[in-house]
């Protein structure tokens, strides 16, 4: 039986889907991905307990190393649990295994020629290293889930968050017992979920020349979420920058750990320009007031923080849906006209300018960019249009 907070890991749509996937006849390694701290492991315990097979889990995120040789004693055991009927296989924290794609190709291949009923299912906390194992060795044999950070309604169904909570707490189940105490909860941010995904998810597994100039970038996209920065200007304000091509190469590994992204201009059918000022978004605002420190009160007396909070809310909720491959997400400027988002899904583009007070109806620019695309749709998220707890409880999806 699930216990009552499993229950709410059982009940996200990605544990629907998980759990269709191993229903049906083996047919791919299923792989769930995803930041630090947003239930993976959970989730995936919460739906084998539901399964009529027997599991065998397994976690690789230990001192010890780990390697092709525990890798196949672990796939053994599941190999013998298999042999009644069918089982599945979880191994936890996969990238750090060393040469686990290679490992996990060779056994999975041998257990389709055998016809052995065995279900893999792969749990990793760094996207970008699983990808490129996956990339490597594993074309064709896996199927892809990502878990992002708990939305609005997730929180509110889990721990009766409302939306100023929300705005300033976050997406974390982990940290929703702690709330009552900011220090605790800021100390909790930082270091089980901070510095554990840089130290052990970045540093010790992706060549970083420059550990203390990453942690900085951080902080400083943490803090200017909802703002745009040269690379010019960042070079400024950081100590021994190197150049920007380390600073965007940093950002990408930020962005691919389910951290900070930066976001590109949109420059027009669906062109990416690589070169253009970063928009640093968060993709959880306790990230934002995390490192801002500054005490809930205080902030939500702010207006023009708490402004760059709303607006780090519904780009956290769009990038989000991204890191899913649901849409993508930009900005956009032309000379001092700008739009807070711009969201792509094939030929839909949807506009969007968040208000965190009533304002004018007049938006300039909104305005010029439908001018210069015709095509595309504009969405007012507070003030006077969409509520923003609406759009926070809106996928996506629907949205285009």
């Amino acid at each position: 039986m699930l216990n009552t907070m499993s229950k709410f890991f059982y009940q996200r749509p990605h544990a629907a889907i998980l759990r269709e996937r191993l229903n049906e006849p083996r047919r791919f390694i299923q792989v769930v991905a995803g930041p630090r701290q947003v239930g993976k492991t959970t989730l995936v315990l919460s739906v084998m307990e539901q399964l009529e097979h027997p599991a065998v889990y397994a976690s690789a995120d230990e001192p010890a190393l780990r390697g092709p040789g525990w890798l196949a004693q672990q796939w053994q055991r599941a190999r013998l649990a298999a042999r009644e009927g069918g089982a599945v296989l979880v191994i936890d924290e996969i990238q750090k295994a060393a040469g686990w794609a290679e490992a996990v190709k060779r056994l999975w291949d041998e257990d389709t020629r055998n016809g052995i009923p065995l279900q893999v299912v792969l749990l990793g906390s760094a996207p970008l290293l699983v990808q490129r194992g996956l990339s490597e060795s594993l074309a064709g044999r896996f199927e892809m889930l990502y878990l992002p950070h708990w939305s609005l309604p997730e929180m509110q169904a889990a721990f009766g968050f409302g939306l100023e909570e929300f705005l300033f707490f976050g997406g974390y189940p982990g940290a929703a017992p702690l709330v009552r105490d900011e220090i605790r909860w800021r100390n909790y941010i930082r270091e089980a979920l901070i510095e554990t995904t840089l130290s052990r998810d970045i540093l010790l597994l992706e060549p970083v020349r420059k550990p203390a100039l990453l942690r900085r970038l951080f902080a400083l996209g943490c803090q200017y979420s909802g703002q745009i920065l040269s690379y010019n200007k960042l070079l400024g304000q950081l100590q021994d920058a190197g150049n920007t091509t380390t600073l965007a190469h940093y950002l990408d590994l930020l962005c691919a750990a389910g951290m900070l992204a930066g976001l590109q201009k949109h420059a027009g059918q669906g062109v990416r320009r690589r070169g253009s000022s970063p928009k640093f978004q968060v993709f959880n605002t306790a990230l934002f007031t995390a490192e801002l420190e500054m005490e809930r009160a205080a902030l939500e007396q702010d207006p023009i923080t708490y402004g760059r909070l709303v607006e780090s809310a519904v780009g956290a909720h769009l990038v989000n849906a991204a890191a899913q491959g649901l849409c993508q997400v930009y900005y956009w400027r032309e000379g001092h006209w700008e739009v807070d988002f711009v969201v792509t899904r094939g030929r839909r583009l949807l506009a969007i300018e968040v208000k965190s007070a009533p304002s004018s109806a007049t938006l300039p620019g909104i305005d010029r960019f439908l001018a210069a695309f015709p095509q595309a749709q504009a969405l007012l998220v507070g003030g006077e249009g969409m509520p923003l707890a609406e759009f926070l409880s809106t996928p996506v999806a629907e949205l285009l």
